[in-house]
């Protein structure tokens, strides 16, 4: 079957579309070294069939949407373009539809110094515009579905990754990263969810890398502010230590109350770190048209 014809946008209004979850654990799992600061950027550049071999995993796993190994590569045309094509290639392959979002991550992802969970970084949105334009067009170049404006921690971020592709029609989805109901720079969401509304290129909007509770109040803040569906990919609860660069894993994990997430407008759903390709396909069972023995309301 070939890579998915028709816009993201239009299945979003009928459907629920099911994400990959997170690359670097599978990469893990999968035996890469991801140590240095380009993390799944140097398997991507080292080790490009362990990259392919993960979004094929996703695949199995009923993921729709792959997302690409850009997140962590800065202004590296080639790689940036090999992200998309590796991902589009295991679309291809795939025995139902398939989108490729290319991931654009926050400038703080390149510090590697868990800069993006706290946003801020002293550049002015013109700057991170700046930073974020040769990456976007690169990406484009190789002809993703659509862009992941991920893992944004704030809204000067925000505002300068929506003023590089104002007026291009490209469509995008905007993704904070978020604690405590806010930002992780400490912004309000609604104040964040406002950047996205009007804007023509974002046909979804919402939270990802984030802990599980935070979803739902995202959810109906983001539909209620942008009126489009939203996306939502959270961890699975447990909480990154960029001191020891560790992950420490929640002591009493609770199910997804994946359909109630739907019901609040999530159209886009999926994982984020820690989420695995067995993680998706618990996800895929509980969606409406998953395999046989789909539960519907079941949670992950």
């Amino acid at each position: 079957m070939t890579r998915a014809s028709g816009p993201l946008a239009a299945a979003l209004d009928r459907r629920t579309v099911l994400l990959d979850g997170g690359l670097s654990n599978q990469l893990a799992d999968q035996g890469c070294d991801l140590s240095g600061g380009r993390w799944t950027g140097r398997v991507l550049d080292e080790a490009p069939d362990q990259v392919a071999a993960a979004h094929t995993a996703y695949v199995r796993a009923g993921a729709e949407v792959l997302i690409t190994a850009s997140y962590q590569v800065g202004d590296e045309p080639a790689l940036l373009r090999r992200s998309v094509v590796l991902a589009a290639r295991a679309a291809e392959a795939a025995e139902h539809e398939v989108w490729v979002a290319a991931s654009v991550g926050p400038y703080g992802a390149l510090l590697a110094d868990g800069s993006e969970y706290r946003g801020r970084y002293g550049l002015t949105v013109r700057q991170l515009a700046d930073f974020h334009r040769p990456r976007i067009e690169a990406l484009l170049a190789a002809g993703p579905d659509v862009l992941a404006l991920e893992t944004v921690p704030d809204t000067d971020e925000a505002e300068a990754l929506l003023s590089v592709l104002a007026g291009t029609g490209v469509p995008v989805w905007l993704s904070y990263t978020v604690e405590g109901g806010r930002t992780r720079a400490g912004q309000p969401l609604t104040e964040a969810f406002e950047l996205a509304a009007g804007v023509p290129e974002v046909i979804a909007a919402g939270v990802n890398c984030c802990d599980p509770g935070e979803v739902l109040p995202a959810i109906a803040l983001a539909v209620g502010i942008t009126g489009r569906p939203a996306v939502v990919y959270p961890n699975d609860g447990s909480v990154w230590d960029p001191a020891t660069a560790t992950w420490h894993s929640p002591p009493d994990p609770r199910p997804w109350p994946v359909a109630a997430w739907q019901r609040a407008g999530a159209r886009l759903i999926g994982g984020c770190c820690r989420v695995g390709p067995s993680g998706i396909g618990d996800l895929a069972r509980t969606l409406p048209g998953g395999p046989p023995g789909s539960a519907g309301e079941d949670a992950l």
